[in-house]
C-alpha cells in the first residue's frame, strides 16, 4: 500500500507542535518551578501553550500503530514481527541513550527517563507478539485499556502487595531510585499500548475510499469529543483530576479542560484522539503550502525528534551564557537541563514562541534532505531512523 499523505501531514503537524512544548520545558522562565497547568499560578496563554501539545504523544503513538498495520499489507506476519522486535528494542535503547542525553546533557545518566520513544518501542514488541490476533480483537483490547485503565487505583490492593508493586510501573508514573540514579517511568507502557492497538486496528479504515474515510473520521472524531464532554460534565470517572468552579468563568473552563496525561486518562485520549481524527479527515484538503511543509517533517519523525532535542538544548545553554551564567554554575545531574536551581533563568513566553518558530524553520532543510535521502536509498539502517 502506498504511503498515505494524510498520515504524514498529521504526523508533521504534531511534530511541529511538539517542539513548542520542549522549548517551553527547557527554556521558559517558570518551567523549572511551576506547572503550566497549575491553575493557582498559570495564565490562560501558558495553560493552552501546554494543552495544545497534549495532541502530540497520543497522535504519534496511534499513527505508529496504524503504520504497522499498513506495512503489514506488503509483508508476511513473520517478517513484520521480526522487524517490530528489532525496532522496538532499538527504540528503547535509543530512548535511554541518545534521547536521554539530548534531554539532560548528563554524561552520568543520573536520570533514566522512559518516555514516548520507549513507550512506542514497548508497544512494537507487544504488537509483534500479538500479530496473529485479528486486528478487530486488538482494537477491542486497546479500547478496553483506554476506557478502564483508570480503574486500577480503585482496586483494593494493600499498599505493599506484590501485585501492586509489579503492576504500578506499567500503569502509572513512578520513580525508582538505584545506585545514586533514578529510573523515571513517565510514560507507563500499558495505557500507551492501548492507544497503539487502537491505531493498529484503525489501519483498515485507510483502505476505504477517500470520501468514505473522511466521513468516518469526522464521525469518530466528533463522537470522541462528545463523549469527552459527557464524561467531563458527569465529573465522576474518566480523569483523576476532577474539575470545579474557579475564580472566574475562564479559569473554570481551564479546570474543565485540565486533563491528565501521566498516565493518559480516558478523557485525555478522547480529546486528543478526537482532534487527531478530525485532522486526518481534512488533511488532504489543507492548503498546498501547509501540506508541503508538514509532509517534510511527517516523513522523518524519529530524525526530527532526536535532532530537535539537541538543537533546543544547545540554545538553552547559549541562553544561560547570555544571561550571565558560567559553565561551573550549570547543573546537569539534577534534571534541570543545565539550569541552576534556586536561581532565576529562562525566557518569557513570547520569546519561547519565537525560538520555537526558529527551531522548526532550522530543521526544515535537514528534514527535507534526510527524507529525500531515505526515499532514494534502501540501506537497512534507514529503517531504524
Amino acid at each position: 500500500m502506498k504511503r498515505l499523505q494524510s498520515i504524514d501531514i498529521v504526523r508533521g503537524i504534531v511534530m511541529i507542535i511538539m517542539a513548542l512544548d520542549h522549548v517551553r520545558d527547557l527554556m521558559h522562565v517558570d518551567s523549572i518551578t511551576q506547572s503550566p497547568t497549575d491553575l493557582a499560578t498559570t495564565s490562560p496563554l501558558l495553560f493552552f501553550t501546554r494543552w495544545i501539545t497534549h495532541l502530540c504523544a497520543p497522535s504519534f503513538v496511534f499513527l505508529a500503530g496504524t503504520s504497522v498495520y499498513l506495512s503489514l499489507q506488503n509483508k508476511n506476519s513473520s517478517e513484520t514481527r521480526k522487524h517490530l522486535f528489532k525496532r522496538g528494542f532499538w527504540l528503547i535503547f535509543l530512548e535511554f541513550t541518545v534521547v536521554n542525553f539530548g534531554l539532560f546533557f548528563d554524561i552520568g545518566f543520573h536520570s533514566l527517563l522512559f518516555e514516548v520513544i520507549a513507550a512506542i518501542g514497548f508497544g512494537f514488541i507487544i504488537l509483534g507478539l500479538l500479530l496473529k490476533i485479528r486486528s478487530k480483537i486488538l482494537g477491542i483490547i486497546g479500547l478496553v485499556i483506554i476506557f478502564f485503565h483508570n480503574l486500577l487505583p480503585l482496586l483494593p490492593f494493600t499498599e505493599n502487595s506484590v501485585l501492586k508493586v509489579i503492576l504500578s510501573p506499567f500503569f502509572g508514573p513512578i520513580v525508582i531510585p538505584f545506585s545514586g540514579r533514578a529510573f523515571i517511568m513517565a510514560y507507563p507502557p500499558i495505557p500507551w499500548l492501548g492507544i497503539m492497538l487502537v491505531g493498529f486496528a484503525s489501519g483498515k479504515f485507510f483502505e476505504l475510499a477517500e470520501e468514505k474515510r473522511k466521513k468516518l473520521f469526522i464521525q469518530i472524531g466528533l463522537s470522541a469529543l462528545v463523549l469527552f464532554v459527557i464524561f467531563r460534565c458527569i465529573n465522576i470517572y474518566g480523569d483523576p483530576a476532577l474539575w470545579d468552579s474557579q475564580r472566574d468563568a475562564l479559569f473554570t473552563f481551564l479546570s474543565f479542560m485540565n486533563i491528565t496525561k501521566y498516565p493518559p486518562s480516558l478523557l485525555f485520549c478522547l480529546t486528543t484522539l478526537g482532534i487527531m481524527f478530525l485532522l486526518l479527515a481534512f488533511a488532504e484538503q489543507f492548503h498546498g503550502k501547509i501540506k508541503k511543509v508538514t509532509l517534510v517533517y511527517g516523513k522523518v519523525p524519529l530524525f526530527y525528534f532526536v535532532v530537535h532535542f539537541y538543537i533546543i538544548h544547545i540554545l538553552t545553554l547559549l541562553m544561560l551564557f547570555a544571561q550571565g551564567f558560567n559553565w561551573s554554575q550549570l547543573e546537569f545531574v539534577s534534571g534541570t537541563f543545565g539550569r541552576p536551581k534556586n536561581t532565576v533563568s529562562g525566557l518569557p513566553l513570547w520569546a519561547i514562541y519565537l525560538i520555537w518558530i526558529f527551531v522548526v524553520l532550522l530543521l526544515y532543510k535537514p528534514c527535507k534532505w534526510f527524507g529525500k535521502y531515505k526515499a532514494e536509498n534502501k540501506y537497512w539502517w534507514l529503517k531504524y531512523i
